[in-house]
C-alpha cells in the first residue's frame, strides 16, 4: 500500500506524483502542508522530524526526499528506459536529478516565490532579476545538452527529466522575460504531452 503525503501544488510533491503517475502505480494522497497543515503534528514528525513534504509510506517503509522518492519509486516498479538497468545509462540520467538541486533550487525559489507568492507592490525586483540571470546561466547548460538528445535521460523520457521537467513548468509559465531556447523548448512541449505531466505538474501556479 503507497500513500504520497504533500500538498499539489509543491513543485517537490509534484516530482513524486509525476513519476507515480508515469508508473501507471495506485496510491493514496494526503494533502499535507502549507494550508493542510499536519507536517507540525507529532505523527508527521515521527515519519519525518523534517516536518516537510513529500513523504512516501510503503507499507511499513517510510521515505523522505522527493528525488530520493522518485528513485525508489522508478527502481521498484519501473522498467527500462524509464529506469535504465545500464548502470552508465542510470548514472548519466541520475546526475541531472542532482544537478536539479544544487544549482537551481536556490535561484528558482527566490524567483518563484517573488513572482509568484509576493504582491508586485512588495517585490524585490532587484532580486528578482539576480535570480533570472542566475536560472539562464544554468539554463544554457540544459540547451547545450538538448541540441545533442531528445531528453535529459538520454534518447528516451526517464528519471532524469522528472525534477528538472517539474520545475521547468513554472518557468515557463511565470510572466518573465526569458531567453530563447528551441530545444529546450522541444522538451518542455514533449513534456507537456504526456498525460502524467499534465496531471500532476500543469496545475495553475500557487
Amino acid at each position: 500500500m503507497l500513500t504520497i503525503w504533500g500538498r499539489k501544488n509543491s513543485n517537490n510533491v509534484k516530482k513524486v506524483l509525476w513519476c507515480a503517475g508515469e508508473l501507471g502505480l495506485n496510491f493514496t494522497h494526503i494533502n499535507a502542508g502549507g494550508a493542510y497543515g499536519k507536517v507540525n503534528e507529532a505523527a508527521y514528525r515521527a515519519l519525518n522530524p523534517n516536518g516537510l513534504v513529500p513523504l512516501l509510506q510503503d507499507d511499513d517503509f517510510v521515505l523522505w526526499e522527493s528525488n530520493t522518492i522518485v528513485r525508489y519509486l522508478a527502481a521498484k516498479f519501473g522498467q527500462p528506459p524509464f529506469y535504465p538497468q545500464d548502470l552508465q545509462a542510470r548514472a548519466a540520467a541520475e546526475k541531472w536529478m542532482d544537478w536539479q538541486i544544487a544549482p537551481i533550487a536556490a535561484p528558482f525559489r527566490t524567483l518563484f516565490w517573488g513572482i509568484v507568492r509576493t504582491e508586485p507592490e512588495q517585490r524585490d525586483n532587484q532580486q528578482i532579476e539576480a535570480a533570472i540571470k542566475e536560472m539562464e546561466h544554468h539554463l544554457d547548460i540544459v540547451e547545450q545538452t538538448l541540441a545533442n538528445q531528445p531528453y535529459l535521460s538520454g534518447e528516451t523520457f526517464g528519471i532524469g527529466d522528472i525534477p528538472l521537467g517539474t520545475f521547468i513548468y513554472a518557468w515557463f509559465e511565470m510572466p518573465i522575460k526569458r531567453q530563447p531556447r528551441p530545444h529546450m523548448e522541444r522538451w518542455y512541449q514533449q513534456l507537456c504531452a504526456r498525460p502524467a505531466y499534465q496531471s500532476a505538474v500543469m496545475l495553475p501556479l500557487s
